[in-house]
């Protein structure tokens, strides 16, 4: 029989889940804001986020790429994501510098023709990029989040909202 206060223990039990294992999302990763909190990528001006990218962003986007290529990836700036718009302050993502994907949702044909560069993106580059912007990682369930597609057009354009 379901009393009153099982049921409060069930549904706090429920929200302890959700809340350990979806987390909260976007995460405060920024500069601290007005109420001495960090702030989320959302929050951030055009300045502090590119005080974040310089700073979290693309040393880690550097020790992916230099982990995997080291000679092509010796140097690696903005424009490694962002393209020549990177030069003029357009860092719109997802842009056209980057190769279009497929648009599948599984990148099968990515898999097909790149399996070491896909595998790497998807293990490596996707989850630290995501941590480092505190945006939650793509979900293949929802199809919402930072992945693939979040800087790379699909065959068609944008995919998944991005």
């Amino acid at each position: 029989m379901w009393t009153v206060s099982r049921c409060s223990r069930l549904a706090g039990v429920i929200v302890l889940v959700i809340l350990i294992g979806g987390g909260c999302y976007p995460k405060r990763v920024g500069p601290p804001g007005p109420n001495g909190q960090q702030i989320t990528w959302p929050e951030m001006t055009i300045e502090q986020r590119k005080s974040h990218m310089g700073r979290v962003v693309l040393p880690t986007a550097a020790a992916i790429f230099g982990s995997w290529r080291p000679d092509h990836y010796a140097r690696v700036d903005c424009t490694l994501c962002h393209g020549q718009g990177a030069r003029n302050d357009n860092f719109s993502m997802p842009n056209d510098h980057l190769p279009r994907l497929s648009g599948d949702l599984l990148l099968g044909p990515e898999f097909a023709s790149q399996p070491e560069t896909t595998r790497l993106k998807l293990n490596r580059l996707v989850p630290e990029m995501s941590a480092a912007l505190g945006l939650k990682s793509f979900s293949i369930i929802t199809r919402k989040g930072f992945g693939c597609y979040s800087c790379h057009l699909g065959s068609d354009g944008p995919v998944f909202g991005n």
